[in-house]
């Protein structure tokens, strides 16, 4: 009789813990709710979203953020948002984690909760571009997501709609050796909702475009100095360069394909590649919001002999990437965010 009555009880102690485990997520989140009703008087708001902790660390190493003394973060989801003022300007800044779903969810997360009047998307990149360098930063004016695909059978066709294809067979060693089981891909369009379009109807969109008002001020960084050294036994052969207004390409790939790499800057003209890019700015642009991203080339991609240099140089392209996120702040006019 007794080890009937088990199970019962032990129902009633989970349901328990369940329920005070609810009860204390909610009172945290009301909590954090009423803390950005707070803060939101205070606005509006600069935008930052940057990706890992390379990235984070450069950043905060510059000293340029300045915490707020009364509510220095708000804690969201998982997330850290922390509030504060770099060059005196009003901030907000939280590190989103590697991936277009976490780029897009702490993307749509500010915008929702927070009175931010644009974003500033920052980080680290592949380079697909050969006359770019690793230490440059590219400030792109279109990003497209790459990683929408119509994996197509060996014989399969590929749809007439598709933006690009890439046949694997092309890339077989040696060329020619039959054709690879691998078959084809087709690059599909992405589906674009925005404020400005009408409710549940998508444009068929392959160029995100950057805020062209934000742009038009990143082009005065255009000639700043960067880094060239990460320590005083390893620099990079030249001088880096910040270059304004090429293109970039994301999808949830980390390229380190020689082939592939030569693939994407033939076929879209790229110039760089990343995994959050265009799932911030299209989260931007959707809910009609300024955005601009700064991208440090720390590899690339493939191109290399030997082992990738993310590793050797993502440290000194995300101080780069930050210096440029400060010369972009310090020209932001007043009116401007």
């Amino acid at each position: 009789m007794a080890a009937k009555q088990v199970k019962p009880c032990l129902v009633l102690v989970l349901v328990f813990s369940l329920l005070v485990f609810v009860s204390a997520v909610s009172k945290n989140r009301i909590k954090s709710l009423h803390v950005i009703k707070e803060l939101n008087r205070r606005g509006p708001y600069i935008g930052l979203i940057t990706v890992f902790s390379t990235e984070e660390d450069a950043f905060f190493a510059t000293g340029s953020f300045r915490s707020d003394p009364k509510h220095p973060f708000v804690d969201l989801s998982g997330r850290r948002f922390r509030i504060g003022k770099v060059r005196g300007r009003k901030a907000i800044y939280v590190r989103c984690g590697i991936g277009m779903i976490n780029a897009a969810a702490a993307t749509q997360q500010m915008l929702d909760l927070f009175d931010v009047k644009g974003i500033i998307h920052f980080g680290i990149a592949g380079n697909i571009n050969n006359s770019m360098s690793i230490g440059d930063v590219t400030i792109p004016k279109q990003v497209a997501h790459t990683g929408i695909w119509d994996w197509v059978n060996t014989n399969g066709a590929v749809d007439s709609a598709d933006v690009s294809q890439l046949d694997f067979g092309s890339y077989n060693v040696p060329k020619g050796n039959g054709s690879n089981l691998l078959g084809h891909i087709g690059y599909s369009k992405e589906q674009f909702f925005s404020e400005s379009g009408e409710p549940n109807i998508a444009e068929s969109l392959v160029w995100a475009k950057i805020s062209p008002h934000w742009l038009q001020l990143a082009s005065n960084l255009e000639g700043m100095k960067l880094e060239q050294c990460v320590n005083s036994s390893l620099c990079l052969p030249e001088k880096p360069k910040l270059v304004v207004g090429l293109r970039a390409s994301t999808a949830n790939i980390f390229v380190d394909n020689a082939a592939y790499r030569d693939f994407l800057f033939k076929k879209f003209e790229v110039s760089s590649a990343d995994m959050e890019t265009a799932a911030v700015v299209m989260t931007s642009l959707s809910n009609g919001f300024p955005v601009i991203v700064i991208r440090g080339l720390s590899d690339l991609a493939g191109q290399q002999q030997g082992e990738n240099a993310v590793k050797k140089f993502g440290s000194l392209a995300a101080l780069n990437t930050a210096k440029a996120v400060l010369g972009f702040i310090d020209n932001l006019p007043g009116h401007a965010y």
